[in-house]
């Protein structure tokens, strides 16, 4: 079982108690000493470079963010569930909710400036399609892979982009976030890293659609490096994480830089770069222990689907965790989970609140805590999240002790008589995908299972 040494005493205990196949002789071997919140202990010596040890004071915020040996919560587009996604906004937001890092998806613009946006085609994500004097730019473009129409930031100058101004990707879910729509202007890389140096904060960049941005000649590693350099953070020690989905760049980016990377796996298909080079490696091939050792010969960390880690039919239940967490510690990676979202539509089926027939059932919020403490207790090293706040609070609560596992057990444990499943969470998040609920909304077959990868399972299945 993997060690996690920042949970509280009798908090491992209390929750992996309610994980069908932990027996009680796994629990009765824990004997780690807590770790107190807001202190910053030795680390342990097997512990991932995905982990960070020590403190960080959030300046001109009023708080302080510690960095200790316990999972990370990383402030996914910021916090955006509360703002449109990738804007200063919602990056502001995330750092007052208590954030241990803030994450942009990074593009480029045709002058090669590095921006924050979840895909360079921007018709979901702004209001370009109300200015006509961009109406010719429309156009189609093979990303991928994938045939898109509309706006792509490579076509317009940072200028030009300033002139836009962000809105919620998901207004029918989001409508709270979609008050905002129209305040916040296309934020870039160098802004972001500012913010997050002045309030004490890390960032974990992702490298969009990498091979396709070479090939037009407009690279994102090199400004990325260059601007994380004139803020001071070139080291493994600093509070940042590179993350892709392709291999080359992280390959290419290990010999030129210390600082933190992260592979991105997918539960299906396979990393881009590989299928242009013809190499028959798929993210099922990669999240074996065989190909966890080949991440692990350039990147500190992989990124992964919830659904990897507990694997979920398409109606939201899931079925015994796979062993992928203890393969990746096994290697020296930590493991960062994606993605964690407060609404019904996103969680899984036995932390949904209220009556599925109501309206707004999708958009409101269920059991976010107990998602979270189901993920923390089966030793992720880290939390993609919409909502850092609850995910900061979770995290703390398990660490201290105070309000942990042990306050609700029973009634955890008579609602989680089986674990619950991840739906297929990141459909919205597929370049050009239209769908922005999961499938079991529409009436997906409860028997029906989504895609995972086979990897290995607990000794419970």
């Amino acid at each position: 079982m993997t060690c996690l040494p920042w949970l509280a005493a009798g908090a491992l205990a209390g929750v992996l108690s309610l994980v069908p196949g932990v027996a009680s002789a796994d629990l009765a071997s824990d004997t780690s000493p807590a770790t107190t919140f807001g202190t910053s202990p030795d680390p342990p010596s097997d512990m991932p470079s995905g982990v960070l040890p020590g403190t960080a004071t959030l300046a001109g915020f009023g708080t302080v963010l510690s960095l200790g040996p316990y999972p990370v919560v990383i402030g996914h587009r910021g916090a955006c569930a509360y703002r449109p996604e990738h804007t200063l906004l919602s990056y502001r937001t995330a750092i007052e909710m208590g954030a241990d890092f803030i994450e942009p998806d990074l593009v480029s613009t045709k002058d090669h400036v590095l921006v924050a946006r979840h895909e360079n085609e921007i018709s979901r994500t702004t209001d370009v399609a109300r200015h006509p004097e961009f109406a010719a730019r429309r156009t189609t473009k093979v990303i991928d892979g994938r045939n898109l129409t509309g706006w792509f930031t490579e076509d317009f100058t940072l200028a030009e982009l300033r002139t836009l101004r962000a809105v919620e990707r998901l207004p029918r879910l989001r409508p709270d976030s979609a008050a905002f729509d129209g305040l916040a202007p296309i934020a870039t890389f160098d802004e972001i890293v500012a913010l997050a140096k002045r309030a004490g904060v890390g960032v974990y960049p992702e490298t969009k659609h990498s091979g396709y941005f070479t090939s037009i000649g407009l690279p994102l590693e090199e400004p990325l490096l260059a601007t994380l350099g004139r803020y001071g953070w070139r080291e493994k020690s600093d509070p940042v994480f590179i993350q892709s989905f392709e291999t080359a760049n992280l390959r290419a980016l290990r010999g030129r830089t210390r600082l933190r990377l992260v592979q991105l796996l997918e539960s299906s298909g396979a990393p881009r770069d590989l299928v242009a080079a013809g190499d028959p490696r798929t993210y099922r091939d990669l999240a074996t222990p065989a190909g966890l050792a080949q991440i692990a010969s350039y990147a500190d960390a992989i990124g992964v689907p919830t659904r990897l880690v507990l694997p979920a039919r398409r109606d939201g239940e899931l079925r015994d965790p796979t062993t992928l967490v203890e393969d990746a510690h096994r290697q020296g990676l930590a493991i960062h989970v994606w993605t964690v979202r407060p609404e019904n539509a996103y969680l899984p089926a036995r932390f949904r609140q209220g009556d599925p027939a109501a309206p707004g059932y999708a958009a409101a919020h269920g059991d976010v805590t107990g998602w979270l403490r189901m993920l923390y207790g089966l030793g992720v090293d880290g939390v993609f999240t919409d909502d850092p706040g609850i995910a900061r609070r979770t995290r703390d609560a398990l660490t201290s002790g105070v309000g942990g596992p042990e306050s609700g057990r029973d009634a955890a444990a008579e609602e989680l008589s089986g674990l619950p499943g991840a739906p297929a969470e990141e459909l919205s998040d597929l370049p050009g995908a239209p769908a922005e609920e999961p499938s079991w909304l529409s009436g997906a077959p409860a028997d029906q299972t989504s895609a995972s990868v086979s990897i290995g399972r607990s000794s419970s299945a």
